[in-house]
């Protein structure tokens, strides 16, 4: 990793493009990666745009635990200032409520964890409920298209 020759610090600009450590110039913490915040509903569908999200910004490693926290000051430094800037695009992208929950986790993966702990389970309710509406369901006035996509969203 290339440094700045006065503060022997990494240069973000110097660092690829296709590295996980990398940040765009665009990034900055106040992002909002998906329209719609979590506010303890639809996780499974939240889960997977944050994960497109995150995926397309080369940070999807953050939250799976496939990059580990570096021992060398250096790295560490640069991991930390993603691992930072991934957190805040989790935060922003949760209710008030949730996100105070979650607000003092030491790294994106524990947030993430944290999040997949309590709203990953299944529901026996939830699923009774989810069971009782596609039984529920039914074609009526509506084109098969309308019809399918209902009961799609309903299986996700």
């Amino acid at each position: 990793m290339a440094s700045s020759a006065s503060t022997g610090h990494p240069v973000n600009n110097q660092i690829d493009s296709s590295n996980p450590l990398y940040i765009h110039p665009s990034d900055h913490p106040g992002m909002l990666l998906v329209s719609k915040l979590f506010d303890g509903s639809g996780f499974g569908a939240w889960k997977r745009a944050i994960s497109i999200a995150l995926s397309a910004k080369n940070k999807l490693c953050f939250i799976n635990g496939e990059i580990q926290i570096p021992t060398d000051p250096i790295q560490h430094q640069v991991w930390q200032r993603c691992n930072d800037m991934v957190i805040s695009w989790l935060l922003n992208a949760l209710s008030k409520d949730i996100s105070d929950s979650v607000l003092y986790a030491q790294t994106a993966q524990q947030i993430w964890q944290e999040l997949n702990d309590r709203y990953g389970k299944p529901n026996g309710a939830k699923m009774y409920q989810l069971q009782k509406s596609l039984c529920d369901i039914s074609q009526g006035n509506n084109d098969i298209a309308t019809y399918f996509t209902k009961i799609k969203c309903i299986w996700d």
